[in-house]
């Protein structure tokens, strides 16, 4: 039996755990981040987000005939992902930003970057490459982001329904998950395996980059306690 998804999970392991590690990643897996590092991530998360459902779509159309599962698959993440942007922007209206500035203003540059290596892999590389900012974006969720929101929901005195997209990628992506081991572990030509590895390395670290230049703050009251 083909067990690519754990070759996958060891051989980017160090790019994994160097991601995890990030301090603003760790602050707020801990619920410290102040009310402006949290609007800072949402705005970031929606710009490259918003690219989810397109960038699928683009490997869906790019995957060769022979491969009419995965072609399929791709058809299936698309039904989930679909307009989660949208639950980031209202997210930000609960935590008192402006979600229509959000939604026209000019991502970062490591969002911005991240976003075009995406559609790089797809147009110009191996469309099945893809499936590594699967695994980072969706892997990362599993292990933080439904802690990370009972915890800043607490510390910053907000209603759940500032949280709707950690929450729900939290809970939601445990089932992406297994769903995705079983994706990835069709994949049986040396190339396709060697290539979304090769792509989940620099996702990891293109994902970590977008952490990295958010502005960090912290929640004075719950470090102090």
């Amino acid at each position: 039996m083909n067990d690519f998804f754990n070759r996958l999970l060891a051989e980017t392991e160090t790019e994994r755990n160097e991601l995890i590690s990030i301090p603003f990643i760790q602050h707020g897996w801990r619920g410290e981040l102040s009310l402006e590092s949290y609007r800072a991530f949402l705005g970031q998360a929606y710009h490259h987000v918003k690219h989810t459902t397109p960038l699928l779509m683009a490997c869906g159309s790019r995957v060769p005939h022979n491969q009419e599962w995965l072609r399929n698959a791709m058809a299936e993440y698309v039904k989930e992902e679909v307009g989660h942007q949208e639950w980031i922007l209202n997210d930000i209206k609960v935590c008192g930003g402006d979600p229509e500035k959000v939604r026209t203003e000019i991502p970062g540059m490591a969002a911005e970057m991240m976003v075009a290596y995406a559609y790089h892999t797809v147009d110009r590389g191996n469309p099945i490459g893809f499936l590594g900012m699967v695994l980072v974006l969706e892997g990362t969720s599993v292990h933080i982001a439904s802690e990370a929101a009972k915890k800043l929901q607490r510390n910053l005195g907000l209603p759940a329904t500032a949280f709707s997209y950690l929450s729900s990628h939290g809970s939601l992506d445990i089932s992406h998950m297994d769903f995705y081991k079983n994706l990835v572990n069709r994949l049986h030509e040396h190339a396709d395996q060697t290539y979304v590895i090769h792509c989940a390395k620099r996702f990891y670290r293109l994902y970590g980059e977008v952490f990295r230049s958010l502005p960090l703050s912290l929640n004075r009251a719950v470090v102090a306690a």
